[in-house]
């Protein structure tokens, strides 16, 4: 299958799963590696044989649909976006939480892949919060649709590539060295809880004072379905909540994004307003 042959079963399949072709250009080869091999599977002889497998075979869209998934991910990803956190919107939330007489902080990491953003933001907190704000805790639900990364993600062990953009003092403090990859400490794993689940089907109960969505529903999905999700993680958020999408991400143009206020607009991290 050539590159040229995957870009244009892509610019047919996707929207028909409800996503689009812009948000997969850049990181198509991911994809049409795991589509190609799913053709070989089939004793297909070539692409066009698995477009008219999938029109007669309707049970073979959900999975086309779990290749599809892009599981890019690394620690500390665009470090602006934690050093905001870590100056702004943590103190923020967390000054507004202890006026309101709670004592937890609620994150939920949308489409965690194998669980650098939500350990990242596990270290964050060790690292710069804790014993400043000693009354509060902090409790992560982090939740992706593909279960061999929920499985990486508790594991948590990671090769020292996916850590290069992690300050080398957080690495020390916050991970041990083990068989070649560098393993979360189980201090920083307390905080985590991992779930499989698709956001498009699915949320975890309860609501948050801070939800990560980044470089995926806003990104992969269609126009129609980002309005969905908008209105999901909305619903989940508590007022005054913030939500941090992908630095190269759009709120959607439907009535959702009257929910929400600029916290700042260069970094796209907004603020869940009252209505």
């Amino acid at each position: 299958m050539t590159d040229q042959d995957c870009i244009l079963f892509l610019q047919w399949a996707l929207p028909r799963l409800r996503l689009r072709w812009t948000g997969f250009r850049k990181v198509r080869r991911q994809v049409c590696k795991r589509i190609f091999a799913r053709i070989r599977e089939l004793d297909l002889p070539d692409v066009t044989a698995y477009r008219s497998y999938l029109e007669q075979r309707p049970d073979e869209w959900p999975l086309l649909d779990s290749l599809c998934r892009v599981t890019i991910s690394r620690f500390y990803r665009d470090n602006s976006v934690f050093q905001f956190l870590e100056q702004e919107v943590l103190p923020s939330l967390t000054r507004h939480i202890l006026a309101g007489g709670e004592h937890e902080l609620r994150c939920w990491s949308i489409g965690c892949a194998s669980g650098e953003e939500p350990y990242t933001l596990a270290i964050l907190w060790e690292r710069v919060f804790r014993t400043r704000f000693p009354d509060i805790t902090i409790r992560i639900i982090a939740t992706d649709g593909d279960k061999t990364m929920i499985e990486r993600s508790w594991r948590g062990c990671y090769a020292a590539g996916s850590l290069k953009e992690l300050p080398v003092e957080w690495v020390a403090r916050a991970m041990k060295a083990s068989g070649g990859n560098y393993c979360i400490n189980d201090d920083i794993r307390e905080s985590v809880t991992f779930l499989q689940q698709d956001i498009r089907t699915s949320a975890p109960e309860g609501r948050f004072h801070l939800v990560l969505c980044r470089n995926s529903v806003f990104t992969y999905f269609d126009e129609g379905l980002q309005e969905e999700m908008l209105e999901r993680i909305a619903a989940r958020l508590l007022p005054g909540g913030a939500l941090v999408m992908g630095i190269h991400e759009s709120l959607p143009h439907g009535p959702g994004r009257k929910r929400f206020e600029v916290w700042l607009e260069r970094l796209k991290i907004y603020r869940r307003g009252t209505g």
